[in-house]
């Protein structure tokens, strides 16, 4: 739904697919309820379970039952699908999500960084 700031229409969206997003939900809880993707990514639980058939389907999802419960192993060495991206495995696009935010540079150190590279470009 586009959000309207100013006199400018910004739009809703994100990088990454719903698929994707459900995807990182069960490979950071293998033990997930399907309720809780569903509110974390912000769809309904229906679709939760229509993505996950989909992702077990293609073999990058594995759903075992444990009890009363499911448990979600994820396949890191399958291939993303699109050919933009087929070069590269699901262990890579949990490694870039997953990873940790950088350390915070202090000024000197951005300083003498910045003096290594030279200057910056000039805009146009």
């Amino acid at each position: 739904m586009p959000q309207v700031k100013g006199n400018e229409q910004e739009r809703d969206w994100t990088f990454l697919t719903n698929h994707a997003h459900v995807l990182l939900c069960l490979a950071a809880d293998h033990d997930v309820r399907l309720r809780t993707v569903a509110q974390q990514v912000g769809i309904t639980e229906r679709a939760v379970q229509l993505i996950v058939a989909d992702l077990e389907a293609a073999g990058y999802v594995t759903r075992t039952r444990v009890g009363r419960r499911n448990h979600y192993a994820i396949q890191p060495r399958r291939a993303l699908r699109h050919p933009l991206e087929r070069h590269r495995t699901v262990a890579v696009l949990l490694d870039i999500v997953e990873q940790q935010p950088e350390p915070a540079v202090s000024p000197q150190t951005r300083a003498a960084a910045t003096r290594r590279a030279g200057p910056a470009p000039e805009s146009a």
